[in-house]
């Protein structure tokens, strides 16, 4: 059976933040140097009233609709975050709910910013133990709740969306061809949210002292992507039988632009289109990759039968890679 992509979606907030709104918040920062250093103009911010599971249900409604599959044909409901509603539910039982998707198991997965890849091979998993299934996968996060807006390093990159997929059955020679999952919990420390868990349970302490602020550690983790990627994309491309000049897409994680030119080039895959909205939605954690491929799918960019490289990488260090020969969705 193949199983590939049926749909997709995404929602952004309403709220657009220029560089210069944020230049007036980060010390040490200006319009021209976020560019320069990021290549990102702006970028979405939740309103007071948004959530995480708010921004998931509103992608993953657009999804199905975009699949043609109605609410009670989900069989699993999968949220990839790093910035749930709340430590615990699950962020996608209250998705399951905002949505009416009473007929699904849902659970989380927190890979950070290479989340949505591991997602959607547990979906394709799914799909092949069960055939005829059906897997809502969801990228969200909304990153400017934890912003330290003193510390220019982070506070520049990052912004709030979701992006979904429908996994299920798709026309033979169609969909995923192959993947790989890694990890470095060598370098755990290199991006992390140090307080509000076991080990530092928040407390005044924590919260006077920043704990609750994500933080990064920016040249350790481009000199770890710049490393690691390349041999992780090879590798994966060799066990699939496919030349970097074969791929046609490459719709990466949208960390920073200026990165992201570097590390397409050392991966081999300049000849392939990589899509980028980066630009003008920042770093959206989980969702960059699957709000990236939406944009890139509606706007009829991926042809019938193309190869398409999804790559992943973020805290942990995680990264994640899935191939496919992309299945256009029939009648859209």
């Amino acid at each position: 059976m193949s199983i590939g992509i049926l749909g997709t979606g995404s929602y952004v907030p309403e709220w657009v933040v220029t560089n210069s709104e944020i230049a007036s918040r980060v010390p040490g920062a200006t319009d021209e140097w976020i560019e320069r250093k990021t290549a990102i103009r702006s970028r979405r911010f939740a309103a007071a009233g948004e959530a995480t599971s708010d921004l998931a249900a509103r992608a993953g409604a657009r999804a199905l609709e975009h699949a043609g599959l109605s609410v009670d044909r989900v069989d699993y409901l999968i949220v990839s975050t790093s910035t749930g509603d709340f430590p615990q539910p699950p962020t996608a039982c209250v998705v399951q709910d905002l949505l009416g998707a009473f007929g699904a198991a849902c659970f989380d997965v927190n890979a950070v910013c290479a989340g949505f890849v591991h997602a959607i091979v547990l979906a394709r998993s799914l799909v092949a133990t069960r055939p005829g299934a059906h897997v809502l996968v969801i990228g969200a996060d909304l990153y400017s709740r934890i912003l330290d807006f003193d510390d220019r390093r982070t506070a520049v990159l990052f912004g709030d969306g979701a992006g979904a997929a429908v996994v299920g059955a798709v026309p033979p020679s169609r969909g995923m061809i192959d993947f790989d999952l890694a990890s470095r919990g060598d370098a755990h420390g290199v991006i992390r949210v140090e307080a509000g868990g076991s080990r530092q349970p928040a407390s005044q302490a924590t919260l006077s002292g920043g704990g609750h602020f994500f933080r990064m550690n920016g040249r350790e983790v481009t000199d770890i992507v710049l490393h690691e990627v390349p041999p992780f994309v090879d590798k994966l491309l060799a066990r699939a039988g496919v030349a970097a000049d074969e791929v046609r897409h490459v719709v990466p994680h949208q960390a920073n632009g200026v990165l992201l030119e570097r590390l397409v080039e050392r991966c081999g895959l300049t000849g392939a289109t990589t899509h980028r909205t980066v630009e003008k939605y920042g770093n959206v954690g989980s969702a960059a990759i699957p709000v990236t491929l939406d944009e890139a799918n509606r706007a009829g960019l991926l042809a019938d039968g193309e190869l398409v490289l999804l790559l992943g990488f973020g805290g942990g260090m995680s990264m994640g890679a899935s191939l496919l020969r992309w299945a256009a969705p029939s009648g859209k």
